[in-house]
């Protein structure tokens, strides 16, 4: 009886030190400067869901660019295309490499990679400048089955799992150099 009192005890200080610890984190996190990207950030300051509305989307070339641009249409214009843009977002054609992995003793690979690259632009229309240019690139992998149809489903979706990648740091690169 003795030992469950002292197991309880030495339960009940650890669980206060580990409510103090978390609570003193809580307490430094909100001193860092941190600030939500997405959201009311005062009230001079434009929500990034707005800015990213006055992003046109340039045409992407291929199948894969016309995805993606459909991707960044979806993220960037909830309430509608902007009449009048003050960016426009320029994006290089995708440069897609597969490199096989897993090869087996008869030398067939049952792994693949998919690397998916791309330059992207922000030009502020106005001033006719670049203001924003990075490099992006997205890496997925799937499996190579005996069925050659098989392989062909999962790389396409190997491809457009990659592309969601894409269109997702687009978004974010964009939001966090407007809320800067």
């Amino acid at each position: 009886m003795k030992k469950d009192k002292t197991r309880s005890d030495k339960l009940q200080v650890t669980e206060f030190f580990l409510f103090v610890t978390v609570a003193l984190q809580l307490v430094t996190l909100s001193a860092c400067g941190f600030s939500p990207m997405y959201g009311t950030m005062g009230q001079n300051m434009v929500e990034a869901e707005d800015q990213l509305a006055q992003v046109e989307i340039g045409n992407i070339p291929d199948r894969e660019g016309q995805y993606l641009r459909n991707l960044l249409i979806d993220r960037f214009y909830r309430q509608g295309r902007p009449a009048d843009a003050q960016y426009v977002l320029q994006v290089s054609d995708l440069s897609e490499s597969k490199t096989e992995l897993d090869i087996t003793k008869t030398a067939d690979a049952t792994r693949a990679q998919l690397r998916i690259s791309l330059q992207m632009r922000l030009i502020d229309k106005a001033q006719q400048t670049v203001v924003l240019e990075r490099p992006l690139h997205a890496i997925t992998s799937y499996n190579i089955l005996p069925s050659e149809f098989a392989t062909r489903v999962t790389e396409q979706n190997a491809r457009e799992s990659a592309l969601n990648e894409l269109a997702r740091q687009i978004e974010q690169r964009l939001s966090l150099y407007f809320t800067k």
